[in-house]
């Protein structure tokens, strides 16, 4: 019995694989018969998928704060969901840029093979780097190099070029500082780096009135926010040198405070009270509580 078009496809794609490279070869397979065949697919372009890729990276980055979750017991099967998600997009992009004969994904995978190996002389080669400090240095010292080097009319890049103008806010001072200190511009101790988040401080607070305890006054805005800014970019400096992550560290706060107040909500409802007709000595008898939890 002839088999219909759908079986054929289907037979070369069901079988699960094992091994890496033909589990790779299975989604590629998949990825052409989805853009050969399905109308959604076949209408996608690197434009349309790009603001869906980005939410992918978000969910996988939700999957992976949720991990340490006590509540959630399925976070390493959400974590290998969201890591294949992300994979198929990076596959279709891949395969469009083949159709427009751009480059392929073996392209793709040679082009960051040989990136890692250059940017590894540590490893492929004779330079000596015994530290993570200093393999950052000679990634991001190799990098400026590569960019320098890429430019026809040899014009001097800036560091911070690859640095996402989109990037968040905070996410990208966290980058900058990494940047500057993998040239070696960067504070020499800690100590140092803590002092110039106390001279933001005061800095602030010169435009601000605190004269009334209960309502603090900005007298000059602009000024206020730059230095606001200033002071934000300093703690973000701290926590690098304390070894955190200012952006985790961020995350999980939120999610606490969520958690809290998620609490507050939930008692305050089976004790028949409304938010908004609660005091606020009220709710923080149920805030105390929620920190006991």
């Amino acid at each position: 019995m002839k088999q219909t078009k759908s079986e054929s496809l289907l037979n070369r794609v069901k079988e699960t694989q094992n091994e890496p490279t033909k589990a790779f070869q299975r989604l590629l397979f998949v990825m052409d018969d989805l853009r050969e065949n399905c109308p959604w697919d076949k209408k996608q372009t690197l434009e349309s998928l790009r603001y869906l890729t980005i939410e992918e990276v978000y969910e996988l980055s939700d999957a992976i704060l949720s991990k340490n979750d006590e509540n959630n017991t399925n976070a390493k099967q959400e974590i290998k969901k969201e890591l294949g998600d992300l994979m198929l997009h990076l596959v279709f992009y891949s395969k469009m840029a083949s159709e427009a004969n751009d480059f392929d994904i073996t392209d793709v995978l040679n082009s960051v093979c040989e990136k890692l190996i250059h940017r590894h002389p540590h490893i492929y080669s004779n330079v000596i780097a015994e530290t993570e400090r200093e393999v950052k240095l000679n990634w991001e010292r190799i990098k400026l190099q590569e960019k320098n080097n890429s430019d026809s009319e040899q014009k001097i890049k800036s560091l911070f070029e690859g640095v996402p103008k989109s990037m968040p806010a905070l996410v990208k001072a966290i980058r900058i500082q990494e940047k500057a200190r993998g040239v070696g511009f960067d504070w020499d101790k800690a100590t140092d780096v803590w002092e110039k988040v106390k001279e933001e401080e005061t800095e602030l607070f010169e435009h601000i009135d605190i004269s009334d305890e209960t309502v603090h006054k900005v007298t000059n805005q602009e000024e206020a926010e730059n230095e606001f800014g200033d002071l934000l970019f300093s703690m973000i400096n701290y926590a690098r040198f304390l070894g955190i992550n200012p952006e985790n560290a961020l995350e999980k706060t939120n999610r606490k405070f969520i958690s809290r107040f998620e609490f507050l909500e939930t008692e305050a409802h089976k004790d028949g009270k409304k938010l908004e007709e609660m005091t606020l000595a009220e709710m923080e008898n149920y805030w105390q509580k929620a920190k006991k939890i």
